[in-house]
């Protein structure tokens, strides 16, 4: 192992094991409890609740926040092996937590590598034949790489959609069941719809180039002069 990669692996392990409220704890990660309310986790990742964007409203209201790690703002901050990472809710509650990492502080790492190093905080993994939805909400799903669970909250290794880092996808079991039917619901119900609102549209855009001809008529026919 070179010493680069060595350090890599030490360095993912340092954050990893202070990352969590206690060590192997699955339901909470960085201070953020799957679960939490919104308002809670946003004052948590140091943003506000309207930072969250909804991404469905029916049969359960699904939504999405960014989350900025500031670890650059702190005094003499340890590496951080994470870039960025994505909150979201089911019902005003968290369900989901998706980190992605630095593709430079994880450069030249293999997948055995990153679960050595997760395996030293939440234990044994286990290697799954299985896709996770990874952005759920455009229907990108990604193969499981390693998984570290307990009855209630899961967490999946992927690999990034360009495939030049890793995300850890983390999440509450019940919360998360609830939120793909939800999340499959909206999409029948979108796609059965479609058809009217289409009609809809078409009506308004209908009614609108009437609008426009209507005042225009009002100006130029009383000046028509043949």
């Amino acid at each position: 192992m070179t010493p680069a990669r060595f350090g890599s692996i030490a360095i993912l392990c340092g954050v990893l094991g202070t990352s969590v409220l206690f060590a192997g704890d699955l339901s909470s990660y960085r201070g953020l409890k799957l679960g939490m309310n919104l308002a809670a986790a946003a004052k948590q990742a140091g943003t506000r609740p309207a930072d969250a964007k909804i991404v469905h409203q029916r049969p359960a209201v699904i939504q999405e926040m960014n989350w900025e790690l500031r670890s650059a703002l702190q005094v003499n901050p340890k590496p951080d092996p994470v870039r960025d990472g994505l909150l979201s809710f089911f019902n005003g509650e968290l369900f989901r937590i998706i980190v992605t990492y630095d593709r430079y502080k994880v450069e030249g790492m293999t997948a055995d590598d990153m679960i050595q190093a997760i395996s030293a905080t939440y234990g044994t993994a286990t290697m799954p034949t299985a896709e996770i939805a990874y952005h759920s909400n455009y229907g990108e799903v990604a193969p499981v790489i390693a998984r570290w669970e307990d009855a209630e909250s899961s967490y999946d290794l992927v690999r990034t959609g360009d495939r030049a880092s890793f995300a850890m996808i983390l999440y509450s079991k019940r919360l998360d069941a609830l939120a793909q039917a939800a999340i499959v619901e909206s999409a029948r119900l979108d796609a059965q719809e479609a058809p009217q609102r289409e009609i809809e549209r078409q009506k308004k855009r209908d009614s609108d180039e009437r609008i426009v001809l209507d005042k225009a008529r009002s100006v130029n026919r009383p000046n028509f002069r043949p």
